[in-house]
């Protein structure tokens, strides 16, 4: 019990520990979420589970390269060297091409939706618990010193905005009669919106990244 309660107490005071700890959990999480919509993709040739399962297998390999980073640091001789290589390699990867296809795919509204109104509800209120704390965790990531425990929360709120993507064409799709050019261009203004900010959230990451990179290689030179 004393283990326990010794946990307990590391997650409410160690804000690393806790990201790190809540990190692990969404790894396996997604992991399991992409490997389903991998099934589903091969299953029904379907381009949309295809497309977000390479998504989430590529932020499964980013959070797995974050913690397995850190856990490492001890082991090595200039830790602070190798853990800004796998700041910079992650946050490049950030900017990967792989949103586009799914993102295009929910604005012509091709996304396949099998739910009815009151699983979508719960959806919803899931994905509204989601996008506030990843943006109450990303505006307090300043707390850490810790660059890959920040990057940890930006991807997170990365995750939340792709939610909040995926919710948006789930409710279009269930309430929706018929096709409807308003949706078409709604789904369009803000997907293109989103993208944009994730975008610029990994942009921010990269640009950090090559800050700090230079700032050790001026240190060692």
């Amino acid at each position: 019990m004393s283990r326990v309660k010794q946990f307990f107490y590391r997650w409410k005071t160690d804000y690393d520990f806790k990201t790190v700890t809540a990190a692990l959990g969404s790894l396996f999480a997604t992991a399991l979420f992409a490997l389903y919509n991998g099934f589903l993709g091969v299953y029904h040739a379907s381009l949309w589970h295809g497309s977000i399962c390479v998504y989430y297998l590529v932020l499964v390999g980013l959070r797995t390269m974050i913690i397995a980073a850190r856990k490492s640091a001890d082991r090595r001789t200039e830790p602070e060297r190798a853990q800004t290589k796998v700041y910079f390699a992650t946050a490049v990867l950030l900017l990967n091409l792989c949103l586009i296809v799914p993102v295009s795919l929910m604005v012509v509204q091709q996304k396949p939706v099998d739910m009815t109104l009151i699983p979508a509800i719960a959806m919803a209120a899931y994905t509204t618990y989601k996008v506030i704390m990843a943006s109450v965790n990303l505006k307090r990531r300043k707390r850490s010193s810790d660059r890959l425990v920040r990057l940890l929360r930006t991807i997170s709120f990365i995750d939340a905005l792709v939610s909040v993507l995926t919710l948006q064409n789930t409710l279009i799709m269930v309430n929706m009669k018929s096709e409807s050019s308003e949706m078409l261009t709604l789904s369009a203004i803000t997907s293109a919106a989103i993208m944009l900010a994730v975008l610029a959230l990994s942009f921010s990451a990269m640009m950090n990244g090559i800050k700090r990179r230079k700032t050790i290689n001026d240190a060692h030179s």
